[in-house]
């Protein structure tokens, strides 16, 4: 059998958090995860990550507080272990009902099977603007 391609396993997470299964999901990060998403202080689905616990924190802060609405992945760029996934997301803050509409890069890396890296681009002034207001 052989061994699934990182884009393989890349595309394994989307389905798994739209179900909201956290555990799962943190399942195909690694032990260690450089882990990044720039973010306007006081966002709090952001924490600190540095690994796959790290990760399933971040998933369940992610669902306490956003809920996602549209997710359109529209290109996966892959060479050896880097997977990049550009695509426009809309997600509804639940606090203030205002939405987040962004175009997003993700890199991510993936060695030995497991996620390494999750680098997350996304507009952090549409971030703002859904959390705290104009």
């Amino acid at each position: 059998m052989t061994a699934e391609s990182p884009t393989q396993t890349v595309r394994r997470l989307f389905p798994l958090l739209a179900e909201g299964k956290s555990a799962e999901a943190a399942a195909l990060f690694a032990d260690s995860v450089s882990f990044s998403i720039p973010h306007p202080p006081g966002i709090p689905w952001v924490p600190e990550v540095d690994s796959a616990d790290g990760m399933r924190t971040f998933f369940e802060l992610l669902q306490a507080h956003v809920r996602a609405k549209e997710f359109d992945l529209r290109q996966v760029i892959a060479e050896g272990e880097d997977v990049v996934l550009i695509g426009r997301m809309v997600s509804e803050v639940k606090q203030t009902g205002r939405d987040i509409d962004t175009a997003f890069a993700l890199h991510t890396t993936v060695r030995d099977g497991r996620i390494t890296r999750y680098h997350l681009y996304e507009d952090t002034y549409a971030v703002a603007r859904a959390y705290f207001g104009d």
